[in-house]
């Protein structure tokens, strides 16, 4: 379109000081006649724009002068202003919208100044933690990068004893709301990453970082995700639930839960990965008779051993019953029509003595 033809000449006259017809159509990808005509018909609008013939002429702006224009369009204007509602924007960031601001026409200025009252970002989940923003640490991080500094990170990993480590920054990432830092531990080395939310200090070291020659950050960060996409899908866990628990396992497990089938009586057939069976055992079974776990074997025994265990932690709590979980006599007082077992009746909590009832296969007492 030719409007957008003459904003993008007036910002090359802006920027340059001085263009020949010649530079203008190179740049722009239009004959020299079109851009000739162009640079005229700024001029018949009132841009304080003239020529010098002759050699080293051209096209200039009248006494340098300046526009206010930006070149962007209203979408554009837009979004960079919704752009506040990252978590914690920079003082930089703040700064630069404000100038920009100023520099807007006063019909898109009012958009712009709606655009920031409109959208808000929290960047503390419902477990609080705040990390949205990339931590505290995530300046000195992004100064690392750009100046190409190696330093030194506090960093904790999950269930360890926190380490200092020498590290050569590549870059940031944002991840579905989390913050990585990408970097080697050795000039060389291999690139992985690092949670922001995990370090607990950055110290510059003063000597220059090691960039890998041709390292391009999106490749290595989907080499990166790739290969910790194999480790989260190492174990697979299979069997059926309630079909109203369905959205309860999409919670827990997302991309990662694959409905198989459904079931006559109405349950679901469904498969998960995960990072170990363990892993995946210990989330399913929040969800108690809900879920049917049908293999592996070594995922059944596991929340075999997981239900033994909780029984031996909690097999003696009392609920709103008069006596805790447990195997009763029908001798009770309380419990009508209850069969005799052999078992022992469970202590209860709090007694100072132990209530016991004759096995009947040793005494021959019988209910």
């Amino acid at each position: 379109m030719k409007a957008d033809r003459l904003v993008a000449t007036l910002l090359l006259l802006q920027a340059r000081g001085q263009v020949t017809a010649r530079e203008v159509a190179r740049e722009l990808e239009v004959s020299e006649r079109t851009a000739r005509r162009d640079l005229e018909a700024l001029g018949t609008a009132g841009v304080p724009v003239y020529s010098q013939r002759g050699r080293g002429g051209g096209w200039q702006l009248v006494g340098g002068a300046r526009t206010d224009l930006t070149g962007l369009t209203a979408g554009e204007t837009e979004a960079l202003f919704l752009a506040t509602a990252l978590p914690s924007p920079s003082p930089e960031l703040r700064s630069a919208l404000r100038k920009l601001m100023r520099a807007l026409p006063a019909p898109m200025r009012s958009r712009a100044e709606a655009a920031t009252r409109s959208v808000m970002a929290d960047p503390q989940d419902w477990s609080r933690t705040e990390e949205g923003a990339g931590g505290e640490h995530r300046r000195a991080l992004e100064r690392a990068v750009l100046d190409g500094e190696q330093v030194v990170l506090g960093y904790a990993p999950p269930g360890r004893t926190p380490t200092e480590r020498t590290v050569h920054p590549l870059g940031l990432v944002s991840k579905s709301g989390r913050w990585y830092l990408v970097a080697t531990q050795d000039a060389g080395g291999r690139p992985r990453t690092f949670r922001l939310g995990r370090i607990l200090s950055v110290t510059p070291v003063g000597e220059p970082a090691h960039r890998p020659d041709g390292f391009e950050l999106t490749s290595t960060w989907g080499e990166l995700t790739r290969r910790m996409d194999e480790r989260m899908s190492s174990a697979t866990v299979y069997g059926r639930a309630d079909n109203d628990v369905l959205p309860l396992l999409s919670q827990l497990f997302g991309g990662r839960l694959r409905v198989t089938d459904t079931q006559p009586d109405g349950r679901v057939g469904f498969t998960v990965d995960g990072p170990s069976t363990q892993a995946l055992t210990a989330r399913l079974a929040g969800l108690g008779e809900r879920v049917e776990v049908l293999g592996p074997p070594e995922a059944r025994e596991s929340l075999a051993r997981l239900g033994k265990t909780l029984v031996a932690a909690y097999g003696g709590y009392q609920t709103g019953s008069h006596f805790p979980l447990g195997t009763y006599y029908s001798a009770d007082a309380n419990v009508q029509n209850v069969p005799a077992r052999s078992t022992v009746r469970p202590v209860r909590r709090g007694s100072s003595a132990a209530a016991t009832s004759p096995n009947p296969h040793s005494s021959g007492s019988s209910s």
